[in-house]
């Protein structure tokens, strides 16, 4: 799919308000107690903004493994993202996938509840890279 700037600044900004949005929804789940779907929610909100990331730099990922590849190679390894970033979303990843497909599996507040400060922090980095 090859997009125009018009095009490609609405889908980016489009994936930045969704990417927002699933971080309510993530603070919004935990407060409610559902610990699983706060895990869920706070990958997506990461997973939005990488895309919108990818897609700012001309690229597209067709999975979400696909998009972690981009990722990884342009901003990870390039030292633009840190490691630690990186491995929050790896992280966060792996908790999505336990959390919705694992049986007899739930998340707990101490395995989630930390990560939302530090899934805020990896969304104003990338947020701040995105606007650069």
């Amino acid at each position: 799919m090859t997009l125009n700037i018009e095009e490609r600044n609405a889908v980016i900004e489009y994936r930045i308000e969704k990417s927002l949005l699933t971080l309510k929804e993530a603070k919004d789940n935990a407060a409610l107690g559902y610990w699983s779907l706060t895990a869920n929610r706070l990958y997506y909100s990461a997973f939005y903004l990488i895309l919108a990331l990818i897609i700012k730099d001309g690229d597209q990922a067709k999975t979400h493994n696909g998009a972690f590849a981009i990722f990884s190679r342009k901003y990870i390894s390039t030292g633009l993202i840190s490691k630690e970033d990186g491995s929050l979303y790896r992280r966060l990843f792996t908790m999505r996938q336990s959390g919705d497909y694992d049986d007899l599996f739930d998340w707990e507040s101490e395995d989630v509840l930390p990560l939302i400060p530090l899934v805020e922090n990896f969304i104003a980095t990338l947020l701040s890279i995105i606007r650069s």
